[in-house]
């Protein structure tokens, strides 16, 4: 399988790179005509060993590579000693200890100029698992907020149905759903144009049948979008 696409590379380990925090660093060397792989040993911990408790090879690097990854793993492998042309991509692997791990990888093989077989490939790897992890829990914060408020918007705007117009909950959100389906805004676009209409001169007291009638039959106003051109 040919090596990760730019697309991926982007949103893969350059976004894990940009997470924050220093990853750990280890470097490495295949000597590509005799097989023999050469660690440093922050490479041995990544892979959950003791510092040459084992004898790297390539059989025992794509032993630890995740199931998912394994064959795409193989495939970049396979280019770059191919090849020579530099290459990086992420991965997951499992350790020695069962721990899942992110990996990243870069690197190039040098070519010999005479015959053009490549005769070694080196570069680093980086352990990314901390940094994608909290860059993930932090989508994850910022995901639930944003739906949070977006709830928040909405239950206001049926507090005010409810109390206006006398409408239990399922009532008053049914008339939000008719009239975005209407207007063809999502329900949490109408119920934040309501309230902003309605903080444009009333407050909770003041609020009156009509100017709720008065707001779901006033079209919509064009998007900012829909003016250009």
């Amino acid at each position: 399988m040919a090596q990760d696409t730019k697309d991926e590379k982007d949103q893969g380990l350059v976004a894990a790179l940009l997470a924050g925090g220093r990853q750990p660093v280890a470097r490495y060397t295949l000597d590509v005509p005799a097989g023999r792989w050469w660690w440093s040993d922050e490479l041995f911990e990544m892979h959950g060993f003791a510092p040459h408790e084992v004898v790297p090879t390539t059989q025992l690097m794509l032993a630890h590579k995740h199931p998912d990854d394994v064959t795409r793993v193989a495939g970049v492998l396979a280019d770059v000693t191919r090849t020579g042309d530099p290459f990086s991509c992420m991965y997951r692997i499992v350790d020695a200890t069962g721990r899942t791990r992110i990996l990243g990888v870069v690197g190039q093989g040098d070519v010999d100029p005479e015959t053009g077989e490549v005769t070694q490939v080196a570069g680093y790897f980086m352990d990314l698992t901390d940094s994608q992890e909290a860059f993930a829990q932090a989508h994850a914060t910022r995901a639930v907020s944003a739906s949070a408020a977006r709830r928040a918007t909405i239950e206001q705007a049926k507090g005010a149905l409810m109390v206006v117009y006398g409408l239990d909950d399922d009532e008053a959100f049914e008339v939000l759903r008719h009239h975005s389906s209407v207007t063809n805004e999502p329900v949490r676009e109408l119920a934040a144009r309501l309230l902003g209409s309605l903080a444009g001169g009333h407050d909770g007291a003041s609020l009156t049948r009509e100017d709720l009638d008065h707001f779901f039959e006033t079209p919509r106003p064009p998007s900012p979008a829909s003016q250009v051109g």
